[in-house]
This record gives structure tokens, sequence and C-alpha cells, in this order.
């Protein structure tokens, strides 16, 4: 990230939550307003963890995970729409990004002795209204690769409800949302090399194999990380969700797949990878 001088003026507050540091900085005239919106945009950060979590005992996620054949669950309305975009972003990344592989991912997480489990079980979405069906237990979801964009999505959609002049909202280092009238550096930094990138009203998400590699997973063993997978990559969107679900999947790709992806996706408008210390920029046409 660049200087915070090189921010327009801002209210700046950081709140921990899904396993990381929320940065939120609000610009507007009202300093009164800015810290008000904060507190709320944390206490919305706090619901949507415990909706979205699988770790949450009694969360939506949660419950989804532990429910049995022929069993059908209410959910709140946040939860369903996360996991609609969810599947959304499966379809649009040709299911290299899947919110259903928790077993998986645990298994990698963990460093579990033996083969990657299969793939088992099946979940019905209804499309309309917030329910979710269990044909056949054995799914785990696990939203951790799009929670947290879905979340700044979320805060932009409150904030914008507002009179305020804009904001950029961040998970940590991995995705950022800007909103509103400024746009924001954001300095994406390589082994060897860096570039500096502006945003306005769209989203960034980056993935690597230094930092998430061992989160990341596919449902087609044949498509697991490659010995030529990039170091790191970045995915640039209007959506912080699907930059966030992007920049998972383009990680299971092939070079030619990645070069190709933004001018195929209208969810996609840009890709920055980095190999062998090299940052490469790729965009829609």
């Amino acid at each position: 990230m660049p200087e915070e001088t090189s921010f327009p003026t801002h209210h700046a507050v950081d709140h921990e939550a899904m396993k990381t540091t929320y940065h939120l900085r609000l610009c507007g005239d009202d300093e009164q307003l800015l810290r008000s919106l904060a507190c709320e945009c944390i206490e919305r950060i706090d619901e949507l963890e415990r909706k979205l979590s699988r770790y949450h005992d009694g969360g939506d996620v949660s419950r989804i995970n532990h429910m049995q054949a022929g069993e059908t669950l209410h959910i709140s309305e946040e939860a369903h729409e996360c996991l609609l975009q969810a599947m959304e972003a499966s379809i649009h990344t040709c299911g290299l990004f899947n919110p259903t592989l928790g077993t998986m991912i645990e298994h990698r997480k963990t460093e579990q002795d033996g083969a990657m489990p299969d793939l088992a079980g099946q979940l019905s979405i209804h499309p309309d209204t917030a329910t979710v069906t269990c044909v056949e237990p054995g799914r785990v979801i696990d939203l951790g690769g799009i929670g947290k964009g879905f979340t700044l999505d979320q805060l932009a959609l409150y904030l914008q409800e507002w009179d305020i002049d804009g904001a950029l909202l961040s998970a940590g280092a991995s995705t950022h949302l800007a909103i509103g009238d400024h746009s924001w550096p954001i300095d994406l930094a390589g082994v060897n090399d860096s570039l500096r990138v502006d945003l306005n009203n769209e989203a960034l998400s980056s993935s690597g194999t230094t930092i998430q590699g061992s989160h990341i997973v596919s449902a087609d063993t044949n498509r697991d990380l490659s010995d030529d997978a990039p170091t790191r990559i970045w995915a640039r969107s209007e959506s912080a969700a699907f930059s966030d679900a992007w920049s998972t999947a383009l990680m299971l790709m092939t070079p030619d797949e990645i070069n190709l992806a933004p001018s195929e996706d209208r969810k996609l408008s840009a890709v920055f990878v980095e190999r062998d210390g090299v940052l490469k920029s790729i965009s829609a046409s």
C-alpha cells in the first residue's frame, strides 16, 4: 500500500475480523458522521462474520454444513446472496472457484496424511427464497475465497446511502474496494518489480503461493497448483466479491487461460501477474 499521505484526506479506522484486519478509510466534510458510519460498518462486519464463517457455531454456513439428507434450512438474506454470488462466480470461472470445497481445504491447510478426499454430497440453493436443501450430506461450504469481498460490497451499499465523498474499504492487504469521487493508489509489490494502480469505483484482490497457496484447491485434481503457477496474481473487477473469487481461480489457470480471462468475462476487467519476479498487466480488450 502507498503511504497514507498519498491518499485523499480521510477518516480511518481498523477492525479485526474474519482472520484479517479491515481498514476503512472514509472521506467527507462531516467528521462526526464519518465516525458514526465507521462504527456502523464495524458492527456490520461482525454481523456478516457470524453469518458467513464456517467456524462460527450457530451461523448460517455452520448450520448448512451440519444438515442431514432431506433437510431444508432457512438462512439470512446476506448468506443467501453470498451463496448465489459464489455459485455465479463458479460458473464464470468454469468451476475453478468452488465454495463447497471445505473438506478439501481443511485437508490441505492442516497437512493431513493420505490422498485428498473426494468431493461428496449435494446441496440445493433456492434462487428466490433464502433456503438451502441438503440433497445428500457431505458438502462443506467455505466462503473464505469470497466472503471478505462480499463483506466489502455490503459495506459499500450501506455507505452509498449517505452523503460522503467516497471510501477505500480493505480486507487486509488482499482485497480493496474504492467507491465515490476519489481515486486511490494501490501498489502491487512483487519480488523484483512493482506497479501502482489507481482504483476508482472498483475492486482489486490478490492471491499468491507464498501466503494463500496452501488454501487453494480444486475439485479437479488435474487443476491443482502447478510448479509454474504465478507467485502472485491480482484480479480487478467492479465487485469485490468477484475480484476475490477470480484471484483464487486464476491461480489454477494456465498462462494462456490467464491471458484470455479478462476479455472473456464481464466480471473481470484486468489481471496483474507476477511470475519469475516480473509483473505483467493483462486488460480486457
